[in-house]
């Protein structure tokens, strides 16, 4: 700056020279610019007189570029410091062990050296005083970005430039480091440390878990390593240092100490993922991705060390080509690599095909080490080939009456059996009005089962003709379609069978009074044979007749009654008797047709009504009281039935003890005119139905009178009828004669 200045005074002064009139006129330019030169120089030494000695480095940073090794004593760079005093006792220390400072300045490595960091922090004491310098080294390997980048610690850059008493720089150390151990790693380094006072380290790798692997020199401050470190199982350590005195109290810190493991490559790639399998359509274009391929590196991602690159190793089967495939080298995509006709899944001597996929990396150089796995590639069938018939007519035999499957249609198709572009679905398309057949796929031939349905009649028709055509299940692609292969023809041949009679109408109904004489005609049955073509004739016989009631001519179907008809029988239902009969031909062999006759039996008055219940029971002593409510009930049907009516039969004595009032059509109330001893009663009761003529029931309604004591009632000895005084007199005159 002062000679910045002076130069700019002198050439101020010259310029005001040569506009001066006494200047003269021939003075050169180059002259002028000697004589700037010269004063600004005179002036520098005159103000340097004057400058005051600044103690320290004279240059804090210096920049060095990265060799591809420091060698072993080879001189580095040069510091300057300067304490203004003479540096008495002055003493350098090197942030990294491997490196020294002379004693005049030069820098020089301990070793043969490949990687330093990004920068070595030198610490230099005189007995007057003591500084601090950077040395950055620039051109590092590209791996790492900067210092800042390797630590992640952005923080720490800024702590190297204050002021402090304890600069700990990062510790660079590479994993799988060999015996013996311990080993100097590092150094602190104090500006300002008092007699006595120690260094102490702590954090995990030191007195927490994982214990023990790092220590200090308390006095030094150097930093060593006690066994071979992992960087896959701890990429960096975080610890941290402080000055104490004689008393363990700290005078200084805690500072961060941060250590880094560098990376190696002691870890082969490796496919988590498998097992891979990808699958491409068949005539798929060149280029055509099918799958990718990821192996997994435990080393420095930022590093070489877990670059990966991709190889195929081997083809198997290697045919049409040994080369059908390619995989990306970087990104791990495998695509075809042939043309489509090549990818042709019928063509081909197999359909799947297995690559040995090879992982290297230290980006695929050849001391990368190295991870195979394999990869499964099915080439996938596309619907390029329509189903075919194995001939054009196929021949097929049904006897009439019959159904199921008849023919079984074959079909060639070149497509993957598995898929929907092999499964083949047929359909009638012609000569199926009265949907007689149906035709269904076997899924284990594919063939085409074709079934009657409904049952033939070689009367009506004895051959037919039917067109079925064939397709997959999947559709075919653009390009292809169904041909003249796809579409077949059935003639199929109905052979004539006896058939059995049919009765007509099915079932026969008829309606007769279930008191018809016995040997009535009931109904004349009647059945056709549906053999036109054939003459036969036709005999009748009965098949089922629960009750035994009828019997039919076996040459003109009348049926006849063999017995009374009933038709409140436990075989009649709803009014109804249900019979059986069969028509049987003179075929050979003979056929039978069954038919069904009802009967519907009309009722007429055949059956007495009766009432219900038979049993009432009273207290002794009671008077003008119903005794019970009676019912009556008749198996025949209205109007032979109900309304009904209830009345007394003879009362012995002029005095009436009971009496019988209706109610309604069906029920009447029995009361107790006059007190009753304790003993059994017969009550006659008459009930009367409706029917014409009508039909009369005499019944006898036992009561019993009872002694009724405190809210019971003893029947028990009114069980045994009632005897008058009379009748006890004639026994017992009759058992003195017997005497």
């Amino acid at each position: 700056l002062l000679q910045s200045e002076a130069m700019h005074s002198a050439a101020q002064c010259m310029n005001e020279q040569a506009t001066s009139p006494f200047q003269p006129a021939k003075m050169e330019h180059r002259t002028l610019l000697s004589l700037a030169f010269l004063l600004a120089q005179v002036l520098l030494i005159a103000f340097a007189e004057d400058l005051e000695c600044i103690p320290g480095f004279q240059q804090k940073i210096l920049y060095i570029e990265q060799p591809p090794e420091f060698a072993e004593d080879q001189l580095i760079t040069n510091v300057q410091f300067d304490d203004c005093q003479g540096n008495e006792k002055l003493f350098f220390e090197v942030s990294n062990p491997d490196f020294k400072v002379e004693p005049d300045g030069s820098v020089v490595a301990l070793k043969n050296v490949t990687e330093a960091g990004r920068a070595l922090f030198i610490h230099a004491r005189s007995a007057y005083a003591n500084d601090m310098a950077e040395v950055k080294i620039i051109g590092g390997k590209k791996r790492h970005n900067s210092l800042k980048d390797i630590m992640k610690l952005s923080g720490n850059i800024g702590l190297l430039r204050q002021k402090r008493a304890i600069l700990a720089s990062p510790i660079l150390i590479s994993e799988n480091q060999r015996p013996p151990f311990p080993k100097v790693v590092g150094k602190v380094l104090t500006s300002d440390r008092p007699d006595g006072s120690k260094f102490r380290l702590t954090g995990k790798g030191v007195d927490q878990d994982p214990k023990g692997i790092f220590r200090i020199n308390e006095n030094t401050g150097e930093v060593l390593v006690t066994r071979t470190l992992d960087r896959e199982a701890a990429a960096d350590y975080h610890l941290q240092v402080e000055t104490t005195d004689a008393s363990g109290k700290t005078i200084e810190g805690p500072v961060v100490l941060d250590v880094i493991i560098i990376d190696q490559n002691d870890n082969r790639p490796i496919f988590k993922e498998g097992p891979y399998v990808g699958q491409v359509w068949e005539g798929s274009p060149t280029g055509t991705t099918v799958m990718n391929m990821k192996a997994f590196d435990a080393d420095d991602p930022t590093t070489d060390n877990a670059v990966l690159r991709y190889n195929i190793l081997k083809q198997t089967p290697d045919t049409p080509s040994p080369n059908m495939f390619y995989i990306d080298p970087e990104k791990g995509d495998i695509v075809t690599v042939v043309s489509p006709t090549l990818l042709d899944r019928e063509t081909l001597e197999n359909p799947q095909y297995e690559l040995t996929i090879e992982a290297k990396d230290m980006t695929g150089s050849e001391v990368g080490l190295t991870g195979t796995a394999t990869a499964t590639i099915i080439v996938v069938d596309k619907n390029d080939h329509p189903p075919e018939f194995t001939k054009k007519e196929f021949q097929a035999t049904v006897k009439e009456g019959v159904t199921g499957v008849i023919v079984n249609l074959t079909v060639e198709d070149q497509d993957d059996p598995t898929t929907g572009a092999w499964k083949a679905v047929y359909t009638i398309i012609n000569g199926n009005p009265g949907q007689s057949f149906e035709i269904h796929t076997n899924p284990q031939t594919n063939e085409g089962m074709l079934s009657v349905v409904k049952p033939l009649d070689y009367e009506i028709s004895a051959f037919k003709t039917l067109l079925i055509k064939v397709e997959n299940a999947d559709p075919l692609v653009p390009d292809v379609a169904y041909g003249p292969s796809s579409t077949a023809t059935v003639q199929i041949t109905v052979e004539d069978v006896n058939e059995g009679p049919v009765f007509h109408p099915q079932p026969m109904t008829v309606s007769k009074p279930e008191d018809i004489p016995v040997g009535s005609a009931v109904f004349t049955v009647g059945a056709t044979d549906t053999d036109t073509l054939q003459h036969q004739s036709i005999r009748y016989s009965v098949h089922k007749d629960p009750a035994n009631w009828l019997t039919v001519n076996t040459a003109n179907g009348t049926v006849y009654t063999t017995t009374h008809l009933d038709r409140e029988s436990p075989f009649v239902h709803n009014n109804t008797y249900t019979a059986e009969f069969l028509a049987i031909d003179d075929g050979s062999p003979p056929a039978t047709g069954t038919g069904t006759l009802l009967i519907t039996l009309e009722d007429i008055n055949d059956n007495v009504p009766f009432i219900y219940p038979m049993l009432a029971q009273i207290c002794e002593e009671s008077r003008n009281v119903n005794v019970v409510t009676v019912g009556a009930s008749d198996k025949d049907l209205h109007p032979n039935a109900e309304p009904f009516k209830f009345e007394l039969s003879k009362q012995a004595g002029s005095d009436k003890v009971w009496k019988v009032s209706t109610i309604n059509s069906t029920h009447a109330h029995v009361t107790l005119l006059q007190n009753l001893k304790k003993a059994n009663y017969n009550v006659p009761i008459l009930v009367t139905d409706s029917g014409k003529p009508p039909l009369t029931n005499s019944t006898e309604l036992k009561v019993q009178v009872c002694s009724c004591k405190k809210g019971k009632m003893d029947c028990s000895s009114a069980d045994a009828p009632h005897i008058s005084m009379a009748f006890l007199f004639l026994l017992s005159f009759f058992s003195l004669l017997c005497l």
